[in-house]
């Protein structure tokens, strides 16, 4: 595994932000962090930076400790942060050209070609460009790395849809080329685009892990019956998520046949079968009733 997090935790004194984080990610994977403010997204990207120092557990990055061995671990990085403070005295193509030579990686006229497929002028200075624009400074510069793990603080943020949809497709090149993303957003649609797996943490704690493969065969049921069911169906994977004037919500992940045959046999007024998606997952843990 490229990226390996054990029991991984942080206190600030009696406050735990993250509590024991057990988390793996592979070489040509899209891992996908959700949660709210204050879930702990920052603190175990923080962690696995070198920025922090875990009060229990550790997190390794291709083998080398993100605490002792920090340096190492982060010459397999490339990060976006949530925020961005950027060198506003150069132009696009100097602020690429520093940070590329840091890296010991001079700029190739792979750049251009990202840029223009961003959008970007890179020879505009910084100072003058939108929040927008010095975020698509900043992704390119770490899309350019090509840096064994891109870890992705909310991406998307102050882009607009057209550049949201080609950051996507970038990382799904970086995918293609190997390299593993750790990928971090409030924005549900974009994480089914694109993950492999995801994970979902609440007050600190990874309380749920989805492969994306697996949720694409969950359905979402709503179904209104002129006279509710006195039984639902035994199949393996149905589950009854709520039951309300006639109307039952179902979550199934199995062969259609079998449930069309019973709906067809019961008394349905209306009828609703789509993708289950990551919503009614998530909200398990952080909807109005969580």
């Amino acid at each position: 595994m490229l990226l390996r997090a054990e029991e991984l935790t942080k206190d600030y004194g009696r406050f735990r932000a993250l509590d024991d984080l057990n988390l793996t990610i592979a070489p040509g994977e899209i891992f996908g962090l959700l949660g709210p403010n204050g879930s702990g997204k920052s603190t175990a990207i923080r962690l696995l930076l070198g920025f922090l120092r875990p009060t229990a557990g550790s997190a390794t990055i291709a083998g080398h400790d993100c605490w002792h061995d920090s340096i190492a671990a982060r010459r397999e990085i490339a990060y976006l942060p949530g925020e961005l403070r950027l060198y506003e005295n150069m132009t696009g193509r100097q602020f690429i050209a520093f940070l590329s030579k840091l890296r010991g990686h001079p700029p190739t006229a792979e750049i251009d070609e990202l840029a223009r497929r961003l959008d970007i002028a890179l020879d505009r200075p910084l100072v003058q460009m939108s929040s927008g624009m010095k975020r698509k400074v900043a992704l390119l510069q770490v899309l350019a790395a090509h840096a064994s793990l891109l870890i992705l603080d909310e991406p998307t943020n102050t882009l607009d849809p057209t550049m949201r949809d080609q950051l996507l497709d970038q990382l799904k090149r970086a995918r293609e080329r190997g390299q593993a993303v750790l990928f971090s957003s409030h924005v549900l649609s974009e994480v089914e685009q694109v993950c492999d797996r995801v994970g979902i943490l609440q007050r600190g704690r990874l309380v749920h892990l989805q492969k994306m493969v697996d949720l694409s065969e969950a359905r979402s049921i709503r179904a209104y019956f002129a006279e509710t069911p006195a039984k639902l169906p035994e199949l393996p994977g149905l589950q009854l998520r709520n039951e309300e004037d006639h109307r039952l919500w179902l979550e199934y992940q199995g062969p259609l046949p079998p449930l069309l045959d019973w709906l067809a046999r019961q008394p349905v007024v209306d009828l609703r079968i789509e993708p289950l998606g990551l919503a009614p997952i998530y909200h398990r843990y952080h909807g109005v009733e969580a």
